[in-house]
């Protein structure tokens, strides 16, 4: 093949990919070794050279799933069709970079960051000017590093770029042309945030409901604040196991389209998000509630994130885990309207969500059986040959908590509350009904959500919540 003389020079990080390898490697290793954080800081007291390489070689990133931006890798095929030469050079580790180069066989050749130089900024200017001559290459980048490199470029090619940057590649007089493929907007953050998902903070108004005390016009303020800080906490929980699972949702075949995974939102502004998010949550609760519920979102906050860098990947113990944090929301109920929780309330709320959870389990590996998958599933501790147990564990569950359910109305202090507490049995045959129902439609495969968030959308479950609830009614 024969070359044009001028090569286009490509960056990686924000360029050709829609994240940042150093970022990247730095949440593997959080993912990977939670216990050994001290380590990078001491590889960046070293240079940022040694943070890259060891954090490089510490961790293992599967390159064939990494968000590319089909733009650039549109534009760089097109020169390389036409006999262009195209050049990798990128501040990442060489490592990394010659996997993806490996991966995408569209590059001649990679400059990168090893030993003791961090290629960025004037360190990668110096080397092309040093490989091509001043003006003898386009280069195409994105962030403020990249000024330096476009001033001695032929051609500027400005991909998404970051804040100020355009004006400033502008301004030098180069720019050949400017690309805009990623542009993250406030959908992008509603679906990050997961906000659909604060319907199951509904549950923080259940001892209310239970006490009776649902016309109280200053437990309903509270239970409006705790619905919102409680959100708040759970939104960061939500960034923050995104930003863990990157390497998994990469791998699933809906979960990739996620923000973060597809590259729509930066790795950086989940890393500024997620702390400022719990900031809000925790100080407005230390200033508006009681801190019994302060104490409860803490408990809610840290099992959340045991279950995200650990217990999820556990057998049995993930599934657990996830009754208990929403249990935990009954809980913390509890806490910002100081009523009493009764064992009750909690046995049924943990063997009902146990089910649910494990219906979540059975409807991932049944969609991995389907697909001929043998081996345990991705970031969890089953096999899909495991369903047959699951949804006997699942099932049963679910028909202790009804039964937890009948033998509350004998309870001495049901009969104080409720002044037919016998009615109360009519709503034991409408949830084993929607016990068997959920399993049954999970079962058939048709199970696509969270299951809490499918009876919130299923008009058949909202049917049921509502004479149930006219059931209790009328039970007082």
């Amino acid at each position: 093949m024969t070359f044009n003389a001028s090569p286009l020079v490509v960056d990686l990080d924000g360029t050709l990919l829609r994240s940042d390898l150093l970022l990247e490697t730095g949440i593997a290793y959080v993912r990977q070794f939670p216990l050994q954080l001290l380590k990078p800081f001491q590889w960046l007291a070293s240079g940022k050279a040694t943070l890259k390489e060891g954090l490089a070689e510490a961790t293992t990133l599967d390159v064939s799933v990494l968000p590319y931006d089909p733009a650039v890798i549109e534009l760089i095929e097109r020169e390389r069709a036409a006999g262009r030469r195209i050049v990798l050079a990128t501040a990442s580790h060489v490592s990394l970079a010659q996997d993806i180069a490996d991966h995408l066989q569209l590059f001649d050749q990679v400059l990168a960051t090893s030993g003791s130089l961090n290629l960025s900024s004037h360190r990668k200017r110096d080397l092309l000017v040093e490989h091509y001559g001043e003006g003898g290459y386009d280069y195409m980048g994105n962030s403020h590093d990249d000024i330096a490199v476009w001033a001695t470029a032929g051609k500027a090619y400005v991909v998404n770029p970051e804040r100020g940057v355009h004006k400033r590649a502008v301004a030098q007089g180069n720019v050949e042309q400017v690309i805009h493929s990623n542009r993250p907007g406030a959908r992008d953050w509603i679906k990050a945030l997961r906000l659909h998902q604060w319907m199951k903070n509904i549950l923080i108004c259940l001892p209310l409901f239970t006490a009776h005390e649902l016309t109280n016009p200053t437990m309903l303020m509270q239970a409006v604040v705790a619905f919102v800080l409680f959100g708040l906490c759970a939104s960061s929980v939500y960034l923050l196991n995104d930003l863990l699972d990157l390497a998994d949702d990469r791998h699933h075949k809906s979960k990739r389209f996620r923000p973060f995974a597809a590259g729509r939102l930066s790795i950086l502004s989940g890393l500024l998000a997620f702390p400022l998010l719990l900031l809000i949550a925790f100080g407005g609760s230390a200033l508006l509630l009681p801190w019994e519920f302060t104490a409860t979102l803490v408990a809610y906050y840290a099992l959340t994130l045991a279950y995200s860098l650990l217990l999820k990947r556990k057998m049995v113990v993930d599934v657990i885990a996830l009754a208990l944090l929403y249990t935990i929301r009954i809980i913390a109920g509890a806490a910002a309207f100081q009523l009493e929780l009764t064992f009750w309330i909690l046995a049924f709320s943990m063997f009902m969500f146990l089910s649910l959870a494990m219906v979540k389990r059975y409807a991932e590996l049944r969609e991995a059986k389907h697909k001929g998958i043998t081996e345990k599933t991705r970031g969890r501790g089953y096999y899909p040959d495991d369903l047959e147990m699951i949804s006997s564990l699942g099932a049963s569950s679910g028909y202790l908590a009804v039964m937890v359910l009948a033998m509350y109305i004998h309870d001495p202090a049901t009969t104080r509350l409720y002044a037919h507490p016998q009615i109360i049995w009519l709503a034991c045959p409408m949830l084993l009904f929607w016990v068997s129902r959920i399993w049954m439609l999970t079962h058939r495969g048709n199970m696509h959500d969270d299951p809490v968030m499918f009876a919130v959308k299923d008009r058949t479950s909202l049917l049921l919540a509502v004479v149930i609830g006219v059931v209790f009614w009328v039970a007082t």
